[in-house]
């Protein structure tokens, strides 16, 4: 087949590496120049993803995956054209469709009969049918379900892992039509390759959900729940920190029982996904009322971590205080609604002088993003751990002269190598 894939980003760029590597003939579009010359010189634009170096130069000797701006070289022609580019919310909650109107426009304009259009970004439900099939059939004088066909199919990968992942979860499409559905089957089916798993009602695959509704409210569903179970940890453990208990004692004890599955509370819950699918849900369903709270209770955790050390140190002001981790998780190179933002805010109000280290980014970086950076091996009087990132389970005392008291936000320090009062959320303080 020949496939445009719109959107090379941290998901688009692999699923257009995972196409070309099952054979087939791709292009990719991307509006940003310097990730599409680094794809034509088969060099990755970002790090930290598992095997693409290796794929991408790979499928792009192989002549299978070239990259362009120009639409007019990746859509007219082709048949399936898959689109990963991101949707964003504003400061209400509402979606900021401008970039997708773009690309919806920019391909509508030179679509051609026969033609499959699988969206995978996550979307409020009815965005398929109501949205982005009436502004193609405008564009391209053409008639969806007769001319061309258009699909809704999430994606569910985890960035860093995403070759992993499209092998482990079922593959989830809703069409507009039954035959618009009957063809993105057919085209996931020979892009994809699943692992096998006993675990699931259905064998693993391409499941058809019956509608592109559907298969929308299935993904807004499954990170709604993540948020909203992230959301009772973080209630839970806020309420045994006064309770004198540690929470993840309780979390493992209730989830050795087949029907809890509680997970991790932390300080923040940052990316692309999480924190923003909700309030693509809460668009759509205005009355849901326990998703609403556990987002609030979710974005008050910087703010409850920043309270922790001040219990310790007591007023802030003129305290130099080290935030270890600017990255919203541990691994990954993506600052996207990183808790680190506003931990940075809250201690900046309380007069504290705030550095932070990333094993990720250099000085330079971090100063893009509006961080002062640090050293390992600097003076402060307070940390607060807001990344996992391995690195720091062989920080000790030694590592922060000087400091008086630490809130680990991940439970990613060995508490045992802290000369000083700590503090780790979810559990009883420790002198």
């Amino acid at each position: 087949m020949k496939i445009g894939v719109i959107g090379l980003g941290k998901i688009g760029l692999p699923l257009a590496v995972q196409y070309a590597t099952t054979g087939h003939d791709v292009v990719g579009i991307d509006v940003d120049e310097r990730v599409v010359h680094a794809v034509n010189a088969a060099t990755v634009p970002f790090p930290g993803e598992a095997d693409l170096d290796t794929a991408l130069s790979e499928v792009v000797a192989a002549g299978r995956l070239c990259a362009t701006t120009d639409y007019s070289r990746g859509v007219p022609d082709r048949d399936a054209i898959v689109v990963v580019v991101p949707l964003f919310v504003d400061g209400d909650g509402s979606p900021a469709f401008d970039w997708m109107d773009a690309a919806t426009d920019a391909l509508g304009d030179l679509l051609t009969p026969d033609t499959l259009v699988a969206y995978e970004t996550t979307l409020p439900v009815g965005t398929t049918r109501g949205r982005w099939a009436p502004r193609l059939e405008v564009r391209s004088g053409l008639v969806e379900g007769r001319d061309f066909d258009v699909v809704f199919s999430p994606e569910r990968v985890l960035t860093g892992r995403v070759f992993a992942d499209l092998r482990r979860y079922p593959k989830l499409v809703g069409g507009l039509s039954d035959r618009g559905a009957a063809r993105a089957v057919a085209f996931y089916e020979s892009v994809l390759q699943f692992d096998d798993r006993d675990d699931l009602p259905r064998p693993n695959g391409v499941w058809d959900l019956g509608s592109a509704e559907a298969a929308e409210m299935a993904k807004l569903a499954e990170t709604t729940y993540r948020d909203v179970n992230i959301g009772l940890a973080n209630e839970f453990a806020r309420f045994a920190e006064r309770a004198g208990v540690d929470v993840e004692q309780v979390i493992q004890a209730c989830n050795s029982q087949p029907y809890s599955h509680l997970h991790t509370p932390g300080i923040a819950v940052g990316g692309h996904c999480i924190p923003v699918y909700p309030r693509l849900y809460l668009w759509n369903d205005a009355d849901a009322t326990i998703v609403r709270a556990a987002r609030a209770r979710n974005e008050t955790m910087p703010l409850h971590a920043v309270e922790l050390l001040r219990a310790e140190l007591g007023d802030l002001s003129s305290r130099r205080v080290l935030v270890l981790g600017a990255a919203y998780r541990g691994g990954v190179k993506e600052t996207a609604f990183s808790g680190v933002f506003p931990t940075v805010e809250a201690l900046v109000a309380h007069g504290a002088e705030v550095s932070v280290h990333d094993p990720l980014y250099t000085p330079r970086e971090l100063e893009s993003l509006g961080l002062r950076p640090a050293r390992r091996g600097e003076h402060a009087d307070g940390v607060i751990v807001q990344s996992d990132h391995a690195e720091y389970r062989s920080w000790t005392s030694d590592d922060v002269p000087g400091v008086l008291a630490v809130v680990d936000g991940r439970r990613a320090l060995d508490a045992a190598s802290w000369r000083c009062a700590l503090r780790v959320i979810g559990a009883p303080p420790r002198g």
